[in-house]
């Protein structure tokens, strides 16, 4: 199996494309500058630069690109319509690297956690750009996306346990009532999804066990 990982270099994509190096898988990092990851192939190019003959054979796409700025973070939506119009109308898988604050938190949908009166509210902007992307994400019927949220507490240094539980559009609570998840963790699902999942114009969300 062939996997890109765009902006490999970031600390989801750079475990992300570790996952796939050690499952023996054919991996190209697809960076800005110098590859700092384990991925023996470089694809050096900027993310808005992206075209289609420079994704072209590659049987999934991941797009680990984030921006925390006020001035970057409409490059969220920008970013994704790039690889989007890239991949369009080919059977090439692209996985994205969601957040956790477009969640529902009812059953109904009309609520999501970035809404919700404790999300922090100097996470509210980041919130907002990945819903409005996940949005346009969603009108794309073109293109065979999925986008993984992550838990509530997405953190960066802790353990990987190799564990996981898969939930889908609702925010999800482990034994524990903990919305948790490592990095390490992530990368381990991310990879799971690129080689055995099916979840084809769907967002997809991960907790740890």
């Amino acid at each position: 199996m062939k996997i890109a990982v765009v902006c490999a270099n970031g600390k989801a994509g750079k475990l992300i494309t570790e996952e796939a190096v050690n499952r023996g898988l054919d991996v190209t990092a697809v960076v800005r500058g110098e590859n700092k990851t384990k991925a023996p192939k470089t694809l050096k190019k900027d993310i808005l630069e992206l075209k289609a003959e420079d994704l072209k054979g590659f049987d999934v796409v991941i797009d680990a690109f984030g921006a925390w700025t006020p001035e970057t973070l409409p490059l969220h939506s920008a970013s994704l319509k790039v690889l989007c119009d890239a991949l369009s109308g080919t059977d090439t898988r692209l996985l994205v690297v969601g957040g956790a604050g477009s969640l529902y938190v009812n059953p109904e949908h009309t609520m999501q956690l970035f809404q919700t009166p404790d999300f922090p509210k100097e996470f509210v902007p980041l919130a907002t750009a990945q819903s409005k992307a996940l949005d346009e994400l969603r009108k794309r019927d073109d293109v065979k996306w999925t986008f993984v949220s992550p838990a509530g507490d997405f953190q960066a240094d802790g353990a990987r346990t190799g564990k996981y539980i898969l939930a889908g559009e609702e925010l999800k609570l482990n034994s524990k009532g903990e919305s948790v998840i490592s990095y390490a963790d992530y990368a381990i699902a991310m990879i799971d999804e690129a080689t055995k999942g099916n979840h084809i114009k769907q967002r997809i969300s991960l907790v740890k066990e």
